[in-house]
């Protein structure tokens, strides 16, 4: 059987996801999803269907109409009845509610995020004519606060891969397992480190994509599209050595590919990198949450600072909007601002 690669057996794992949660709500809903299938991600598919499967679960518990109604014989024409005053109180039930036993909370970020969800949805058969109002469009979007980002220092970074290579805060335990895979870890966490590509490009690295004459990696971007990411010597370093310990690994079937492996031989997933992180993390600072994205964080910061080009940065990062990187790196810019008061001398003092 053909192996898929890591971004073919995501497509195909959300697929089934999908088809699953559509079963759980109205039938009319099928339409919208193969109307966005050509312009969107099979990950945000599963984010929409999500989302709209919290708000019909909202509206058959508050809306009188639709009392005793099954979601899935919710018909078309209820979007239509549904008033701007209604999707605000929607909003407001997304701060707290209670779903199966179970509670949820959602913040700015996650009201957003289902707003966006819900606008789509809506203008979707409003332009298709098949409704009359649009109601989403009409409310604003939460106003998110600013949050302070989260990065290593430079020393941290240097405490944070000793770590990783002798393991002197961890128990006797962990540092059984940890002869085993320590090899692999450092060259993991020195490539997030040491070229800030996110943590699904990293996993879904087979070995053919990377290249050794050109010191670079190919990864499949958010989108779809595919760039090459080039690393530094001490990077090129932890592969090799990474992959001399790989040639010995014997990986299970459907997995004969992939760059990094778990200890069963399949390829290491998110969740499992994330894991790690946080456990050598832990190690090296109680303060701050670190987790994958917070080594993308770091390794922003330090090339901004060495290079001050936030065009490279964004770049290099895979941001489409280089507002997304100032933003991220106000706080820097604004210090090398401050220091550029002092550079410019008008007289020369007086002695």
């Amino acid at each position: 059987m053909q192996e898929h690669n890591y971004h073919e057996k995501v497509n195909i794992d959300n697929a089934v996801k999908l088809r699953a949660l559509l079963e759980n709500l109205p039938r009319f809903c099928r339409d919208f999803f193969r109307g966005i299938e050509p312009t969107t991600s099979s990950r945000t598919r599963i984010a929409y269907a999500y989302d709209l499967g919290v708000f019909f679960e909202f509206l058959v518990n508050t809306n009188p109409a639709l009392k005793n109604t099954p979601i899935t014989d919710i018909k078309l024409e209820i979007l239509d009845q549904i008033k701007p005053v209604d999707i605000e109180e929607y909003m407001e039930y997304l701060t707290y509610y209670k779903s199966n036993d179970k509670e949820y909370v959602n913040r700015e970020n996650g009201k957003k995020r289902k707003l966006v969800s819900l606008r789509s949805f809506y203008n979707y058969y409003y332009k298709k004519e098949l409704i009359t109002t649009n109601p989403p469009s009409l409310i604003s979007v939460p106003k998110l606060h600013d949050k302070e980002i989260i990065r290593l220092e430079i020393d941290e970074v240097a405490k944070l891969l000793d770590e990783v290579e002798n393991a002197e805060n961890m128990t006797k335990t962990q540092q059984r397992y940890h002869e085993k895979t320590k090899v692999r870890d450092l060259a993991l966490m020195t490539l997030l480190l040491g070229t800030g590509i996110r943590v699904s490009e990293c996993v879904g690295l087979d070995i053919n994509d990377v290249d050794f004459d050109n010191n670079g990696i190919k990864i499949r971007r958010k989108g779809g599209y595919e760039v090459v990411v080039y690393f530094g010597d001490e990077v090129r370093e932890a592969l090799l050595n990474y992959l001399e310990e790989r040639k010995k690994m014997v990986p299970e079937d459907g997995h004969t590919n992939a760059l990094f492996l778990s200890m069963q031989m399949k390829r290491l997933n998110v969740r499992s990198v994330e894991n790690l992180v946080k456990k050598y993390a832990s190690t090296v600072t109680k303060l701050k949450k670190i987790t994958p994205h917070k080594l993308r964080s770091t390794y922003g910061t330090s090339l901004y600072r060495e290079t001050g080009d936030i065009y490279l940065v964004a770049d290099v990062l895979g941001h489409k909007d280089v507002n997304t990187t100032k933003k991220h790196y106000a706080a820097i810019e604004d210090s090398r601002r401050r220091s550029a008061a002092n550079v410019v001398k008008l007289r020369e003092k007086k002695l």
